[in-house]
């Protein structure tokens, strides 16, 4: 099994050992969306939320799942972040608020993982900063739009 580098010699799960890799500047952009009816959108517009402020609760929530990935996923290593920026874009029709996790570090392993789990998790807080309004809430897809840096090189999602 030498050749799946996640499992040892007796195909047991392991983290891989990143030592020997380059420190390169690593980006990640991740998306995702949460889709839901134009009332629940007028709330989270007007901030008028029973909860407070649907996004900027979202925000921090996305800064934190980045910063506690590796703690969540279970190979992914501890990163020293050097930015994460999460950004929000509002539409009417179809009515979602699509969310975008930049995330970058000086390292020796990508921040893909960092930025989708950011993406998530501020979808994850949006729907439950809304679910009082409405249950039916959908997140969908969430995804890598792009990366940069290390031996794999760029990545940019086709559209």
């Amino acid at each position: 099994m030498s050749e799946l580098t996640h499992f040892n010699e007796q195909g047991r799960a392991k983290m891989v050992d990143v030592t020997e890799k380059a420190v390169t500047r690593r980006i990640a952009v991740a998306a995702g969306e949460v889709h839901m009816a134009p009332d629940t959108m007028a709330h989270i517009k007007n901030g008028t939320m029973k909860k407070g402020d649907v996004l900027a609760v979202a925000q921090v929530a996305g800064i934190q799942a980045a910063k506690h990935n590796w703690e969540l996923i279970p190979m992914c290593h501890p990163l020293p972040l050097t930015g994460i920026d999460i950004t929000f874009h509002l539409s009417d029709n179809p009515c979602m608020v699509e969310i975008q996790a930049a995330v970058s570090c000086t390292g020796v392993t990508g921040v893909e993982m960092e930025a989708l789990t950011a993406v998530s998790v501020a979808a994850l807080t949006i729907y439950d900063m809304c679910k009082a309004v409405q249950k039916d809430m959908h997140i969908t897809n969430i995804r890598l739009l792009r990366k940069s840096g290390g031996k794999s090189g760029d990545y940019i999602a086709e559209e």
